[in-house]
């Protein structure tokens, strides 16, 4: 709708005034349907309810004990190769019309990912066990 107005050479103050009008708009919509959430819900407080896990299970250990940092790293590793394969894929699929320039580009990014996987591989972050 903006790309229209633009193209419609309307004013950028004019265009603000569209964006903060839709703004409010949607914030009295998200309020007006919290209130109405709060005021017909039903909030009858029981043993169960108050439960850190209300799933039927009874919970075995602490949840709140502390997690190794560990399954982090390796989470944030995964999502960083993840994340390098989202971008190879568009520019394997371009990759004729990028020329040399593309090629350069993308090596100098394996490379920068390449060593901060040897670092991590040096620090002992891909040790499982």
């Amino acid at each position: 709708m903006a790309l229209a107005l633009v193209q419609q050479q309307m004013s950028y103050g004019a265009l603000y005034l569209y964006v903060g009008l839709f703004m409010l708009l949607v914030a009295g919509f998200v309020a007006v349907v919290l209130m109405a959430a709060r005021l017909i819900s039903p909030s009858r407080r029981s043993k169960a309810k108050s439960n850190v896990y209300e799933t039927g299970e009874l919970s075995v250990t602490d949840p709140w004990r502390p997690f190794p940092v560990r399954y982090y790293v390796f989470a944030l590793l995964f999502l960083i190769f993840d994340v390098e394969t989202a971008f190879l894929y568009p520019w394997a699929v371009i990759y004729r019309t990028l020329g040399l320039y593309g090629f350069v580009e993308m090596v100098v990014f394996v490379v920068i990912l390449a060593a901060g996987l040897v670092y991590a591989w040096k620090k002992g972050a891909l040790k499982w066990v």
